[in-house]
């Protein structure tokens, strides 16, 4: 599993501020000449919306993940999206999507080595192989990551159950606690 840090704050931002990922990685594959998808740019899209001095990380680009507080109309509020710092979420892959499992809707993930289980949301896409989740869910799971450069858990360790339709109405989260509250409510397994 990679570390998505999509969404954060501080993921992207110009060449001098220290940033959770490269530029690069805010491309659609991982190199300068396909389409960013990791944060909002401008109607060239290619110039970036960089945060105002009200938003969280004045200077840092507008780090964007496709489950969004559909409450806030302004598409540049970094508040809008799922801060992967702070949220367990999980990238939605084609596994997932084939078994009707949709953005918002709640996980179950555990970490073989560590013993660990962790409650999440799909939070985002575009791998389609669904190996990838926030920077808060890997270190939730227990492994020492720190940013989204080099980071990654390289055995096939990492299990995730899906609760397809486990967020019908497409509810935000705004802090891990509501995740953790929502899925202990619904009394999703958390035994490996």
């Amino acid at each position: 599993m990679t570390v998505d840090v999509d969404g954060a704050p501080n993921a992207y931002g110009p060449k001098g501020l220290p940033t959770l990922d490269f530029l690069r990685n805010a491309h659609s594959d991982g190199t300068f000449r396909s389409p960013i998808v990791g944060y909002l740019t401008r109607e060239d899209h290619r110039t970036p919306i960089v945060q105002g001095p009200h938003d969280p990380c004045p200077g840092y680009y507008v780090s964007t993940t496709d489950f969004r507080d559909d409450t806030i109309d302004d598409d540049a509020d970094p508040r809008k999206y799922l801060d992967a710092t702070r949220i367990s979420y999980i990238v939605l892959g084609s596994f997932a999507r084939r078994h009707h499992v949709q953005l918002g809707d709640l996980v179950v993930v555990h970490s073989e080595r560590t013993h660990r289980t962790v409650y999440a949301v799909a939070g985002d896409s575009g791998n389609a192989s669904g190996g990838e989740g926030s920077l808060a869910l890997l270190q939730a799971l227990g492994y020492p990551f720190h940013d989204g450069k080099n980071d990654a858990v390289e055995e096939k360790e990492i299990v995730i159950r899906y609760f397809p339709g486990s967020n019908p109405t497409h509810r935000f989260f705004h802090s891990q606690q509501e995740i953790d509250r929502a899925a202990e409510a619904l009394h999703l397994d958390r035994s490996f």
